[in-house]
C-alpha cells in the first residue's frame, strides 16, 4: 500500500467516518464508556481509513467491536507486533480488517484503522472503556469527553513512530464532515444533587427516587471546539466505602480476573497544622511554546493563555514564604531560566522576578520539557528546602513517556505538580508527572481559573509531610488481601484516596463483613480511620473493579516501547492480555474472514480530518494554526509495518493539492514561525482583565505586596482602596507605629470585603500579612478594625487578623 500524507486545509475527498456515538454510564464514582463510530465508504474503491482521536489517560478500553451487515465480529487483544502482522496480512489476503491501538509516544491518543471497507458498504465499529472519576475540591465528580487532540511535537533527537506524525486534515470547524451525540445515565444511592456541563444539554430527565438516578444529553451541534465535560454533584461524596466485585467465571479463583476484587474509597480526614515557618525550594517551569498564544477557551475575548501564565506566576511569587528558595524556567524549543540557580526569597529577588515576568512572551518555537528537567535535577539540592516542581503546559509533547520516566527516576527528591493549560492538553503527560512524583495534576479549561488551581498546588506543597501511610485489613480467618495499587508514597487534605485489592481465600456463606483501616501519622502523631463492608460480592458484566485494578497496575510500569525494561514490559503484556485492558505493547484487532474481495492495486488512503483549537478565537483563522506549523515538504513517517529493505514512497501534498514524491524520508523537526508578534501593552501591564474590573484591582494589590507580606502606604495603594493617600494618613491610629503597618491591615481588610470569590487566590498572601502584622507587635486588632470598617466603608470582624 502506499501511504499518502501532508497537510490539507479542506476536505477534498470524501469523509469515510459519519459519526461518533457515545453512550455514558456513570454509576457512583465510575464511568462506563461505549463509543461508536460509524463509516460509510462512498467512493468506488476500496479504502483504508485512519482516524486518530484523543482518550483520557485513566481509561481502560476492554472491547472492540465491528458491527458488519448485521453481523457482529469481536476484536481479539494481542501483542501489538502480533496484531499489526495480523491486520496486514488480513488485507493481503482480500479480508476486511479493523485495528485499534494506543500512540506508541503518549496513552491519550488512539488510533482506529478501517481496512478494505468495500465501495457502497458501511460498518460501525464500537470500544468500550471503563474509567475513574476524579473528585474536584468543590465535590464534584468530574467526566471529560476529549474532543480537541493539539499537535504534539518531537524532541530534536526523537525517533519513536507515532500516530501523531500523520497529517490528518485539518478543517474549520464548522465544515467538519462527522457528528458527535452523547447520552449519559448517572446513577448513585447518595442522591443527584445536580449536573452541570460546559456545552449545552438537554433537560435533565430524573427517573430514580429521591433523585436517585438521571439522564442527560448532549444537545444537537457540537462543534468540537471543546472537550465535552459533566460535572456531577451528590448531595454527600466524602463517605469512605468498599464496594467488592465477583470475579470471572472459571478462571482460577486467585488470579487478577478470577478472585473477587476490592476498590476502597477513602476521604482523609488530615488535621490542618497551621507551621509560621515554611521551607522548600520552589522551581516554576512555565510554557512559553507558541500554542500558549492561543487563547484560555473558545469562547470570544477568552483570556491568552499567557497573559493568565504571567498573572499566575506573580500571584504564585507574592505567595512564597520568606526563607525559602525559588527559581523560574520558560520552555519552548529552547528553555531560559530567570537565575542561575534557585536564590533566597527575598524582597530583592522577588522583584527582579516579577519584572521579568511581565516581559515574558510565548515566544520559544516548539516545546521540550526533558532539557529544563534534567537541568533541574542535576543540580545539587539545598539542605533543610525539598524540591518542589510546578509544570505549567498545554501539554503539546510528543516523548510523554520520556519525561514522565525522568521525572520518576528523580521521584525521591522531589514532588512535581503538574497543570494542562485550555482544550487538549495531554492527560497521559500531565497525569503521570504528578502519579508517579507524589505530586497533584489540575487541568484548567473553559472557565477555570489557572491562578486558584495553581495556588491550591502551592497550598497541598506547603502542607505537612504524611508520613508511614499503609492499609490494613481485617478479614475472616484463611482470607487475605494483597495489594494490587502502587505503593501510596503521598495523600494530601482534602484529596480523595483509591486503592484496590484481590480478596483471596473463602468467603463464608453467610452475610460477612470486613474491615480496612487506613493509617499514617503526622508531626510524628498516629492517625487511623476505618471503614466496615460486607464481604459478598456483586456481578458486573463489565468487570469494572476488576479492569480499573489492571489499568492501576498497567499504568506503574508501561512507559511505552522506548522507555519500559524488559521485565516491565513482559508483566504489562501478562497483565493486558489477562484482562483485556489495552496497554502500548496491545492492540485489538478484528477480522471479516465472510468478505474475500481480491484487492486490485494499493487501497485508496483517506485520513479522517479532526478540529484543532490551537489560536482560535477573535480575529483569528477558525482551524487556528499559525501560518507555518507545518511545512508543506516535511517528511512523512510510515508506519513500521510499512517499513521495509526496499524504498518507501510516499506522496506529500504540496499547497497547491499537487502531490509530489519523496524518498527515504527521515524524521525532523518542523520548526513552528509565525509573523504575529504580540501586542506591546501585554509588555507594560500586569494583569489583561478590564479597567475597573474587580479582579483588575485585586491583580494590582497583590502586585503591590512586598515579600515579607506587608503593603507600603502609598498613592498606588490609596487608588485602589478608593480613598486618597492624606485620608489613609489622617486616619492612621496612634497605637500603629508603621505607616507599613496601617497600609497592611487596610489591604487585609479591602481584602475580605471585596474578594471573597477569588479568596483561594489570595488566602496564602493574606496569611502571611497577617503573620507580619503579628510579628510586628501589632495589637489591639478590635479597636483598628473599626477604624479600617469606617475608611473603607466595610463591616469586617477582628477574627480575619487571627493567626
Amino acid at each position: 500500500m502506499v501511504r499518502s500524507g501532508g497537510l490539507l486545509t479542506s476536505v477534498r475527498d470524501p469523509v469515510a467516518l459519519k459519526s461518533i456515538a457515545v453512550t455514558l454510564s456513570i454509576n457512583d464514582f465510575v464511568a462506563g464508556v461505549s463509543a461508536t463510530l460509524n463509516y460509510e465508504n462512498e467512493e468506488k474503491s476500496p479504502l483504508e481509513a485512519f482516524f486518530v482521536f484523543p482518550m483520557d489517560e485513566d481509561s481502560a478500553v476492554y472491547s472492540f467491536e465491528a458491527f458488519v451487515d448485521g453481523k457482529k465480529i469481536v476484536a481479539e487483544l494481542q501483542d501489538k507486533y502480533q496484531a499489526h502482522k495480523r491486520y496486514e496480512e488480513a488485507l493481503s489476503g482480500g479480508y476486511q480488517a479493523y485495528l485499534l491501538e494506543e500512540d506508541k509516544c503518549s496513552r491519550d491518543v488512539f488510533c482506529c484503522n478501517v481496512g478494505n471497507l468495500q465501495p457502497g458498504s458501511k460498518v460501525s465499529l464500537t470500544l468500550r472503556y471503563v474509567q475513574e472519576l476524579p473528585l474536584e475540591d468543590d465535590g464534584a465528580l468530574r467526566y471529560v469527553l476529549p474532543a480537541i487532540l493539539n499537535p504534539r511535537y518531537h524532541l530534536s533527537d526523537g525517533r519513536e513512530d507515532s500516530n501523531l506524525d500523520m497529517k490528518t486534515p485539518i478543517v474549520p470547524l464548522e465544515e467538519l464532515p462527522y457528528t458527535l451525540s452523547m447520552v449519559a445515565t448517572i446513577s448513585s444511592q447518595l442522591g443527584i444533587s445536580t449536573i452541570q456541563s460546559n456545552c449545552p444539554l438537554n433537560p435533565i430527565e430524573y427517573t430514580g427516587d429521591n433523585k436517585t438516578s438521571a439522564q442527560v444529553s448532549l444537545a444537537e451541534g457540537h462543534k468540537f471546539d471543546r472537550d465535552v465535560e459533566l460535572l456531577i454533584f451528590y448531595r454527600k461524596v466524602h463517605s469512605p466505602s468498599v464496594a467488592v466485585e465477583m470475579g470471572m467465571s472459571g478462571r482460577p479463583s486467585d488470579s487478577l480476573m478470577g478472585a473477587p476484587s476490592a476498590m476502597v474509597s477513602f476521604y482523609p480526614d488530615i488535621p490542618e497544622v497551621e507551621t509560621t515557618t515554611k521551607r522548600g525550594e520552589f522551581v516554576f517551569l512555565m510554557d512559553r511554546s507558541r500554542s500558549m498564544n492561543s487563547p484560555m477557551s473558545s469562547k470570544d475575548k477568552s483570556q491568552l493563555r499567557i497573559d493568565a501564565a504571567k498573572e499566575t506566576l506573580i500571584l504564585l511569587l507574592k505567595s512564597l514564604p520568606m526563607g525559602c528558595y525559588f527559581n523560574i524556567y520558560g520552555f519552548g524549543a529552547t528553555h531560559e531560566e530567570f537565575f542561575p540557580d534557585s536564590v533566597m526569597y527575598n524582597q530583592e529577588t522577588m522583584q527582579i522576578a516579577v519584572k521579568k515576568v511581565k516581559r515574558l512572551l510565548a515566544d520559544l518555537g516548539g516545546t521540550e520539557l526533558l532539557t529544563p528537567l534534567r537541568k533541574i535535577f542535576r543540580k545539587p539540592p539545598i539542605p533543610g528546602h525539598p524540591l518542589q516542581v510546578f509544570v505549567f503546559t498545554d501539554g503539546e509533547v510528543v516523548e510523554t513517556f520520556s519525561v514522565i520516566r525522568e521525572v520518576m527516576f528523580q521521584s525521591k527528591k522531589h514532588r512535581c505538580f503538574s497543570f494542562g493549560i485550555g482544550e487538549g492538553a495531554s492527560t497521559s503527560l500531565i497525569k503521570n508527572l504528578a502519579r508517579v512524583s507524589g505530586g497533584t495534576a489540575e487541568f484548567i479549561t473553559g472557565n477555570d481559573r489557572m491562578q486558584s488551581k495553581a495556588l491550591r498546588s502551592l497550598r497541598r506543597s506547603l502542607q505537612s509531610v504524611v508520613e508511614d501511610v499503609s492499609l490494613s485489613w481485617n478479614l475472616p480467618p484463611q482470607m487475605f488481601a494483597p495489594m494490587l495499587s502502587p505503593e501510596q508514597t503521598s495523600i494530601f487534605r482534602g484529596q480523595r484516596l483509591i486503592i484496590y485489592s484481590l480478596l483471596i481465600g473463602k468467603i463464608p456463606k453467610e452475610e460477612a463483613t470486613g474491615e480496612v483501616c487506613l493509617s499514617y501519622k503526622l508531626h510524628g502523631k498516629s492517625y487511623e480511620e476505618k471503614v466496615t463492608f460486607s464481604l459478598q460480592p456483586k456481578p458486573d458484566d463489565n468487570l469494572t473493579i476488576h479492569r480499573l485494578a489492571a489499568k492501576s497496575m498497567i499504568q506503574s510500569k508501561d512507559f511505552g516501547f522506548k522507555e519500559t525494561s524488559l521485565m516491565y514490559k513482559r508483566d504489562v503484556l501478562d497483565i493486558s492480555l489477562e484482562s483485556g485492558v489495552m496497554s502500548s505493547f496491545t492492540a485489538f484487532v478484528a477480522i471479516n474472514k465472510e468478505l474475500n474481495e481480491p484487492i486490485q492495486g494499493p487501497l485508496v488512503h483517506r485520513d479522517i480530518p479532526r478540529p484543532i483549537l490551537l489560536g482560535a478565537g477573535p480575529n483569528r483563522p477558525s482551524d487556528g494554526y499559525p501560518k507555518a506549523l507545518f511545512c508543506a515538504s516535511a517528511p512523512v513517517t510510515l508506519p513500521p509495518w510499512l517499513k521495509g529493505s526496499g524504498k518507501c514512497v510516499a506522496t506529500i501534498f504540496m499547497p497547491n493539492g499537487t502531490p509530489q514524491q519523496r524518498q527515504n524520508s527521515q524524521k525532523k523537526k518542523c520548526v513552528v514561525h509565525t509573523d504575529t508578534r504580540p501586542e506591546l501593552p501585554h509588555l507594560a501591564k500586569y494583569d489583561s482583565y478590564p479597567q475597573g474590573s474587580k479582579e483588575h484591582s485585586i491583580a494590582q494589590l497583590i502586585y503591590l505586596q512586598n515579600a515579607d507580606g506587608s503593603w507600603d502606604m502609598n498613592e498606588d495603594l490609596a487608588k485602589i482602596l478608593s480613598t486618597s493617600l492624606e485620608d489613609i494618613t489622617a486616619a492612621r491610629p496612634t497605637e500603629v507605629l508603621e505607616p507599613s503597618a496601617w497600609a497592611t491591615m487596610l489591604a487585609v481588610t479591602w481584602l475580605h470585603a471585596n474578594g471573597k470569590e477569588l479568596k483561594d487566590e489570595w488566602e496564602l498572601l493574606e496569611r502571611k500579612a497577617v503573620v507580619w502584622l503579628h510579628n510586628n507587635s501589632v495589637r489591639g486588632f478590635n479597636k483598628l478594625i473599626r477604624t479600617a470598617n469606617k475608611l473603607l466603608k466595610t463591616s469586617l470582624s477582628p477574627s480575619i487578623f487571627k493567626l
